[in-house]
């Protein structure tokens, strides 16, 4: 780039040269991440292995609860089809499915550890002597990665979404409820991307962020309805009306799983449809002012010796 041919093909509009440094950083991951479309198809079909399990298991559970109806059982039926939460049992495997398409967009494999460990062995030196913001850096790198990864991926997806067409009883939302689910993933990618830049920010203040990240992921992995629908836990009362299910819904880690496939199973509308994308939005403006603010304050105190 800083070749004489090179700097006389940009832009003379500083926001157009600009522009055009973010597009070539974009294509080279881009061409990078082409190298893993192997691994990207494989691991893709790898990730759907889990809802064989949980497809067993919600068949024994369902079939219990039939045959506690048969015996004269008080659990909760309505119009002949067993329901746990207002879920049938066709209703709970789509939503699996549907977290696995949520989960991809909103998880950052090796982010957090990632930086942490530029921070911790100086390699992130080279985003402060030259003039290319690290977060913008990175997140042109993970864009690449989810763009190439769903390129790659699209067939498996559409092969396991294909043989398991008839647990979505409900068909396709309508066209408002679509549009909302698609600005509810790209929200969920970037609520997953500064959500894990934050944590691995935190490098600067602290030499190790392993364990930190470790609870973080379990935490995440129960609390962001990719386990289970969040409204399995509005039975569980906190304090007064509020429930646990209320409680969860009120953090961001519903945005990176549960909401979005609720969107799409049609369980969320009207007005609570458009404050859940008010409140997305509202994570994400706040976790990118953690961000930034924990890069320059990191920056401020970090320091760095030797070659």
């Amino acid at each position: 780039m800083s070749s004489p041919s090179a700097t006389h093909r940009l832009p003379a509009n500083p926001l157009l040269a600009r522009a055009h440094t973010w597009w070539v950083i974009l294509r080279i991951s881009m061409e990078e991440r082409l190298v893993y479309r192997g691994e990207f198809m494989f691991g893709t079909l790898m990730r759907f292995l889990p809802v064989i399990t949980q497809l067993f298991l919600l068949a024994a559970v369902f079939n219990g609860m039939s045959g506690d109806q048969a015996s004269g059982s008080t659990a909760n039926h309505t119009g002949g089809a067993t329901r746990i939460a207002g879920y049938t049992y066709p209703d709970y495997i789509a939503y699996y499915l549907l977290t696995m398409i949520t989960r991809a967009f909103s998880s950052m494999p090796a982010l957090a550890s990632g930086i942490a460990r530029s921070i911790r062995d100086g390699t992130i030196k080279k985003f402060l002597i030259q003039p290319v913001d690290m977060i913008g850096f990175l997140l042109i790198g993970r864009v690449a990665h989810k763009l190439v990864y769903y390129l790659v991926a699209t067939l498996p997806f559409a092969l396991v979404f294909y043989l398991c067409r008839g647990y979505f009883t409900h068909g396709w939302p309508p066209a408002p409820e679509m549009a909302a689910f698609v600005a509810a993933l790209v929200m969920s990618f970037l609520l997953g991307y500064f959500l894990d830049a934050a944590i691995g920010l935190i490098g600067f203040w602290f030499l190790e962020v392993s364990s930190l990240l470790f609870i973080y992921m379990l935490l995440s992995y129960f609390l962001s309805g990719q386990m289970f629908p969040l409204d399995l836990l509005d039975k569980f009362t906190i304090v007064g009306s509020i429930s646990a299910g209320d409680l969860l819904r009120c953090t961001p880690l519903q945005y990176l799983a549960y909401f979005p496939a609720t969107i799409f199973l049609g369980k969320v509308h009207g007005a609570r449809l458009v404050w859940g994308l008010v409140g997305e939005l509202a994570w994400l403006l706040v976790l990118m002012g953690i961000c930034r603010l924990a890069f320059n304050r990191g920056v401020r105190r970090y320091s760095a010796y030797g070659g």
